[in-house]
């Protein structure tokens, strides 16, 4: 991604720590008024969506007249009538953490092990790119009836290296590519080693799909296209082409198992057979794919509701990564180092006052690498309505991690085998592996 800086965010909570705030009491000026644009409208928490987060509310402050405009319309407003022509600098956003010397930032966003909580940085990825992808499709023309934005789904999230919580750091994004009615956004998170000045920042990468709807009708509604300037934009944009001529081709042409395949299958079912009928034989190195389970259970509240009056997809994705986190660590027996976010499709909206059930597993385990296994952990987000009697798969999460390699260091550890009770759990295995493999194919394709 071009590293032009067009619109750089600070983001500021508290100066120092409150123990020296406290000490210090009368030594700072008092802090200058509000300008008067921000006066006039509403305060910032009687509006929807709001999080307990810095980040947010100058993401929310970013769009703010746009946001009006959104929970406002105006009354049988028109449609855009002219799409525009957009480079991905007019989206170009950074948000700027000042963890270094903003005390209560730093704490708001720490870890136990002084790292940044990943969950939190996976809401703010997914609110940046809701404020990047209003900024491209925004027409300007406060007449006109805005568009409904949604996450459809996210790309393959890396996390390259750990981010340090007392360190700088940056998150930048831009639009990359657009379609019809959908529009592709990169985001990176970069933070420099302590006390160094190696070039390569980059943290984490993730890519952002959302997909435009009319407000009034619902329907699918053209988005402003985009016009690369630069080599490396254009680079970025065919990449992206690329990526969703891929997936369309395979959501007409799902693979089926091949003779191989269904000989693992089987493989896979009489370990797990021996395990369910004859425990006390079975393989001491093989654990039930269904002993691997953990969930939790929460009620929507609307505190964490986007613009459109929806569940933010990045509390769901945060609370997703949280149990999948913990779900590692059970299995592991060592503390799990997180790698990535495998494509995360966004299949159902949830919905304010909804019953949700986060439903996590060990798929499978890589273990060729003793010093670096890799774990496979889904997390299913089920709408569960009692009334109804009925529950509903809203999304699937896939995560992967590792072990720490200082817990290593520290204990003696082994992960075990994953197998199926059931032909269902052999067949998400499977897929899964396939999944991954093709993922990783794609990626090399791409490179090349």
């Amino acid at each position: 991604m071009s590293m032009e800086i067009q619109r750089a965010i600070p983001v500021v909570s508290t100066p120092a720590s409150p123990f020296y705030a406290a000490a210090t009491a009368g030594s700072l000026p008092p802090p200058p008024p509000p300008p008067a644009a921000s006066r006039c409208r509403e305060p910032l928490n009687l509006w929807p969506g709001l999080h307990n987060s810095p980040v947010t509310n100058v993401l929310w402050e970013a769009k703010s007249s746009i946001f009006e405009r959104l929970l406002d319309p105006p009354i049988d407003a028109p449609p855009q009538s002219q799409l525009l022509i957009r480079s991905p600098s007019h989206s170009r956003t950074v948000i700027h953490y000042n963890l270094s010397s903003d005390y209560m930032l730093r704490d708001q966003y720490r870890d136990p092990w002084n790292e940044v909580r990943v969950g939190k940085l996976l809401e703010d990825l997914d609110a940046l790119a809701g404020t990047i992808s209003v900024k491209h499709c925004s027409d300007d023309d406060s007449t006109t009836r805005p568009l409904l934005l949604v996450t459809a789904s996210v790309d393959r999230m890396q996390l390259r290296k750990p981010v340090s919580v007392d360190i700088d750091l940056k998150m930048v994004g831009a639009v990359i590519w657009v379609g019809t009615s959908s529009i592709e956004i990169q985001l990176e998170v970069h933070q420099p080693a302590e006390g160094s000045d190696v070039s390569d920042t980059l943290a984490l990468t993730a890519n952002f799909i959302f997909v435009a709807r009319d407000c009034k009708t619902g329907k699918a509604a053209p988005v402003n296209r985009l016009a690369p300037q630069t080599e490396q934009e254009r680079l970025l944009f065919n990449q992206a082409e690329a990526r969703n001529n891929l997936r369309k081709r395979k959501r007409a042409d799902p693979k089926g198992f091949k003779d191989g395949d269904v000989g693992t299958l089987k493989c896979m079912l009489t370990q797990g057979r021996i395990s369910c009928d004859m425990p006390a034989l079975a393989d001491r190195d093989t654990i039930l794919l269904r002993d691997t389970r953990l969930e939790n259970f929460l009620i929507c509240q609307p505190q964490q509701r986007n613009m459109h009056g929806r569940i933010f997809g990045g509390f769901l994705m945060h609370r997703a990564f949280e149990l999948a986190f913990a779900t590692a660590y059970a299995f592991a027996g060592i503390m799990p180092c997180f790698l990535e976010v495998d494509h995360v499709d966004f299949l159902k909206p949830v919905d304010v006052g909804d019953f949700l059930r986060f439903r996590s597993c060990v798929l499978y385990a890589e273990r060729e690498d003793s010093d670096s296994p890799l774990i496979n952990i889904e997390v299913e987000a089920h709408v569960v309505r009692p009334e109804l009697k009925s529950s509903e798969v809203t999304n699937t999460f896939n995560f992967t991690f590792s072990v720490r390699p200082e817990a290593k260091a520290m204990n003696k550890f082994g992960i075990r085998k994953v197998v199926p009770a059931t032909e269902e759990e052999a067949r998400r295995i499977m897929e899964r592996m396939e999944a991954k493999a093709s993922q990783l194919e794609g990626a090399v394709r791409l490179d090349a």
